[in-house]
């Protein structure tokens, strides 16, 4: 049987804290651990309470949901893991919650999974909920075995956080990409190229900070100027005496380079 989530609610407001329960208490597979009703509250859960999944209003007295969590992620956790909790306890999803748009790129610079925009209606909510169970799936699956955690030979070591979305900006518009749906991704200039299905989209981001945020486990930067996404290659084949190219699904070539080959074949035994 699944472990449910372990869920934190942080809104000042006791309408919103309400509106959040009511909606969580159909989730046959969510475990609300507390409320907090201020950024400090919040901090302190987050911290203490080893949660999975945080609803966090971003405006909320004391400091707001993104002091809280930063406070949360420098302050070492003071009290034991909760014997409900999963082990080991991974770091928690985040949703933010906000009426201002203008805080959207903050909230993903901050790794949220998603960013419901008051007023939301009960579809949307869904939405991020079925995003957010996705992510907790795979941040457990990702976490180390406990007989790991158990055993001094294995270091100390922070939970990695890596991009769910890309926040790419263009004029006054804001667009949310899921890492996902990135087929691969090129050096272009002073932006890099987030090759989709069906189109691509130009970020200015050096690639060097750009593939400091993906996960290892899902890209790889096979050149320079060129990140491919795992789940996308088709295959690897040879191109001349002494050079590889990979093959996406979508057809698409690129070469690797001498000094990436190593990670091209961790990829390979990997699949």
């Amino acid at each position: 049987m699944t472990a449910a989530i372990r869920t934190v609610i942080a809104a000042d407001e006791l309408l919103a804290r309400r509106t959040l329960r009511d909606l969580l208490a159909g989730a046959g597979d969510i475990e609300l651990v507390t409320e907090c009703r201020d950024g400090v509250e919040a901090a302190r859960a987050l911290a203490e309470l080893a949660p999975e999944l945080v609803f966090l209003d971003i405006q909320m007295p004391g400091f707001d949901g993104f002091a809280a969590v930063l406070r949360a992620r420098s302050t070492p956790a003071s009290a034991p893991v909760p014997a409900s909790a999963p082990v080991p306890v991974p770091a928690p999803v985040i949703i933010f919650i906000t009426a201002h748009e203008r805080h959207a790129e903050r909230a993903f610079e901050l790794a949220a999974v998603d960013y419901l925009l008051k007023p939301f209606d009960d579809h949307r909510f869904l939405r991020a909920l079925d995003r957010a169970r996705a992510e907790v799936q795979r941040r457990r699956l990702a976490a180390p075995a406990p007989a790991l955690i158990a055993g001094a030979a294995a270091p100390d070591k922070p939970a990695e956080r890596y991009a769910s979305r890309i926040v790419v900006k263009d004029g006054q518009n804001v667009e949310l990409i899921d890492v996902a749906d990135i087929h691969c991704i090129r050096a272009d200039a002073y932006y890099a190229e987030l090759q989709l299905a069906d189109r691509s989209v130009l970020l200015r981001e050096p690639m060097q900070d750009l593939e400091a945020r993906l996960d290892p486990d899902r890209f790889v930067r096979i050149h320079r100027s060129a990140i491919v996404n795992i789940d996308q290659i088709h295959r690897v084949e040879r191109a001349g005496s002494n050079s590889l190219m990979v093959v996406l699904q979508d057809g698409a070539r690129l070469p690797v380079s001498r000094s990436r080959r190593g990670e091209i074949d961790r990829v390979l035994r990997a699949k």
